[in-house]
């Protein structure tokens, strides 16, 4: 039986996320438009930069930070934010990002993926349409932007 396409872009988005350096959440996230992949990006340190993998370590995990909190602790570029550096703005209008995140150490899929609140911040300036997120084998959420431009979480 053929994959359904937003299963097959989830798919690929987990496909990059194995290209990821991060010892805590590994995420992958590529950006679609017209049935077409723009771009893709995955969690890890800045170009030249050490990777946490290569260090052995994670700050943010020594300091035992819970999850979504202290990004600024944090050594890597997100997966979202990568694809967007990616890409130009007017391929990414009207676009869709599809993410998909695992745990670093059990490579278990994380059923809460979102992008955070930086993240969100960028994707609505990209100009992305919509962010579809992988929270199973073969389930996902779908969040139009316009959801994050109406319920503006920074005030």
């Amino acid at each position: 039986m053929r994959k359904d396409k937003i299963n097959y872009y989830l798919d690929i988005a987990d496909a990059v996320r194995s290209r990821s350096t991060c010892l805590r959440r590994q995420y992958g996230a590529i950006i679609v438009k017209n049935d077409e992949i723009v771009s893709t990006g995955y969690n890890g340190a800045p170009r030249g930069r050490k990777n946490c993998s290569e260090l052995g370590r994670c700050t943010r995990e020594e300091l035992k930070i819970p999850s979504g909190q202290r990004y600024e602790l944090c050594r890597s570029v997100h997966a979202e934010a990568n694809a967007i550096i990616s890409a130009q703005r007017s391929a990414m209008l009207g676009g869709t990002v599809y993410l998909a995140g695992r745990d670093a150490n059990t490579g278990e899929l994380l059923d809460t993926t979102t992008p955070c609140s930086m993240c969100r911040r960028m994707i609505i300036n990209a100009g992305i349409e919509k962010v579809v997120c992988k929270t199973g084998e073969d389930t996902y959420t779908v969040t139009p932007v316009s959801e994050w431009i109406e319920n503006d979480d920074s005030l």
